[in-house]
């Protein structure tokens, strides 16, 4: 009986973190020595952001509707807390709008030694949020981190304290970006059964030639991300009505997010569903996207980090709509968190750690694409 006891009185405080609250009076009952030392931290000691910045180098060059790049400008984002350190991070592609200097310029302005108490994670993530309008990706850093550091103290990882399975993870895609023929099928062999399910960026001058290269490949399931590189409805509609019969399940923002009556027109014709991608970036704009669109893709430098995600994912569930997570070119300190509520999706794309060729952190790994969450506290990464 008394260890069913320190068991319920220790899911309450995990549950208590979950929902940005911290129950003072109960985790000091809990009998687990990273949860008994919160109380006392919190007398006295502060929280310390440090930062640096990063370049994520990609393995190929990465090209999308309007740009190619051979990396991703990032920051590197860490909060001490009596020798505790979370580790977050900000992952910067150039349709953001973000660099290094504006991401390090908005973190001068974040003083967190006003709390001391990082469980308080509702009041110091909206006191981030307030700062400035913008900075997506510079919040996401510190939600990131804060998270992880939450976690570390709780001594457990977020998939648990969110009341999550993490069997249940879904695979993640792979991404092949727009190129000719012969490098989408020189890309497709490289990774040809190391993935179940892949991901074709579309929306240039040879779509379907490239669906065909893949093809020549394998079989699996294609993710189609158009990246708003199709310019008129119908055209869209005759491609995804081709791409099914090439066995296509899912297509990402066919049009520019501005033509959303288009989209819509789409939508409502379309075999296959369609997710918002550039059309959806933080949780105010998930209901005005229900109709538009079959489903919502989730990014943490989007939506400012896990706090408002999860937000988001319950909501899109509550409207009726699909949700997956998706990912920016971004070490394992981004992936690895958002992997912590991959087995609340219908879709993930996650790849990020499997692009890049200097990832500075070891987390979520993948056994044949499937997403495999690391059984560590925090987001569960450790630094290399």
């Amino acid at each position: 009986m008394k260890q069913n006891r320190r068991q319920f009185l220790r899911t309450m405080a995990l549950g208590a973190a979950g929902s940005g609250m911290i129950l003072n009076g109960i985790t000091s009952c809990v009998n687990k020595p990273a949860v008994v030392s919160i109380n006392r931290r919190g007398l006295n000691a502060k929280m310390k952001l440090t930062y640096e910045p990063f370049e994520v180098k990609i393995k190929h060059v990465f090209g999308v509707a309007g740009n190619t790049r051979t990396f991703t400008p990032d920051v590197q984002v860490q909060i001490e807390y009596d020798g505790i350190i979370g580790y977050g991070e900000a992952s910067m592609p150039p349709y953001l709008g973000e660099t290094q200097e504006s991401v390090m310029n908005f973190l001068k302005l974040v003083n967190l030694e006003q709390f001391n108490d990082p469980f308080q994670l509702e009041d110091i993530l909206a006191y981030v949020d307030g700062i400035m309008p913008g900075n997506t990706a510079a919040k996401a850093s510190v939600d990131i981190a804060l998270h992880d550091l939450v976690g570390k103290l709780l001594d457990a990882p977020w998939y648990k304290i969110w009341g999550l399975d993490k069997t249940k993870a879904p695979s993640t895609t792979y991404t092949i970006g727009i190129d000719t023929a012969e490098v989408v099928r020189e890309k497709t062999e490289e990774v040809n059964g190391q993935f179940n399910i892949l991901k074709i960026k579309l929306g240039g001058p040879n779509d379907k030639e490239m669906i065909e290269a893949v093809r020549s490949v394998t079989n699996v399931p294609l993710i189609i991300d158009a990246n708003q590189g199709w310019t008129d409805r119908q055209h869209a509609l005759d491609m995804i009505h081709w791409l099914k019969e090439k066995g296509i399940v899912m297509v990402e923002q066919p049009m520019h997010k501005s033509k959303l009556d288009d989209i819509a027109w789409i939508t409502q014709h379309s075999p296959l569903p369609i997710f918002a991608d550039e059309s959806l970036q933080r949780l105010s704009d998930v209901v005005g996207l229900r109709g538009a669109f079959s489903g919502i893709n989730i990014k943490l430098m989007k939506c400012t980090g896990m706090r408002e995600a999860w937000k988001m994912v319950t909501l899109g569930r509550a409207l009726g709509m699909g949700v997956m997570v998706g990912c920016m070119v971004e070490s394992s300190v981004a992936c690895t968190a958002a992997a912590q509520f991959s087995p609340a999706v219908d879709y993930a794309d996650l790849d990020g750690p499997a692009l890049i060729a200097n990832d500075p952190f070891k987390g979520v790994y993948f056994e044949k694409g499937q997403i495999m969450i690391p059984e560590l506290p925090g987001i569960g990464v450790v630094k290399i």
